[in-house]
């Protein structure tokens, strides 16, 4: 069972090719879109981002939690929670690591930055955590979230692309490095193979 989260444009094309592929592996796969409320992803990427900067982030946030219990407990579902996310999707897997630590089993945020100082010290992981090189406002929150990780005694890995931008992963944009991208996206699957199928 994997959960995949959006940029903060809402449930696009390229999000819904994410869960495609995740399902072509033989995952449950749901990306739920935070645009529902008004009706859903308006069909272009930048009055997506209008939409979803509209909402409370709260919520959004709540209801991404929701999401994850929901499908923790499909009737389906192995037992084991993945989650994947993106931009503002990366940020609320760090923050599921942190609100929900017992039933996130492996969380992969993409250029994410981590949840709010306070729950932090919550965070134990399995975390992989994917980084670009020339994301400097994201990689600028990431010494600070790894220390209070290894104060954690956290499970995690994280990695660096050199010469990407925020972004990569995405195929729809100019930003993106399909080498870096499928490189990124192998490990990510090799680390849900071992964390939601395997030990």
């Amino acid at each position: 069972m994997v959960l995949v989260i959006h940029e903060n444009r809402g449930l696009n094309p390229y999000i819904e090719d994410v869960a495609r592929r995740l399902a072509a592996q033989g995952y449950i796969a749901l990306a739920p879109d935070a645009l529902y409320s008004l009706g859903g992803y308006p069909g272009n990427d930048d009055a997506g981002r209008t939409m979803q900067s509209s909402l409370d982030k709260a919520k959004i946030e709540q209801d991404f939690i929701a999401a994850a219990q929901f499908l923790k407990a499909h009737p389906q579902s192995n037992g084991k929670l993945g989650a994947v996310g993106f931009c503002f999707g990366g940020y609320i897997v760090n923050m599921l690591a942190a609100t929900i630590p017992d039933e996130l089993n492996a969380g992969v945020p993409f250029y994410g930055t981590p949840a709010a100082m306070p729950l932090r010290n919550r965070v134990k992981g399995p975390l992989m955590l994917q980084f670009a090189e020339l994301d400097e406002r994201v990689n600028d929150t990431w010494a600070e979230y790894e220390t209070q990780l290894k104060a954690n005694k956290a499970d995690y890995i994280a990695y660096l692309y050199p010469n990407v931008h925020h972004g990569f992963h995405n195929d729809s944009t100019g930003r993106y490095d399909k080498a870096t991208a499928e490189l990124a996206w192998s490990r990510s699957l090799a680390f849900f193979e071992t964390k939601l199928r395997g030990e």
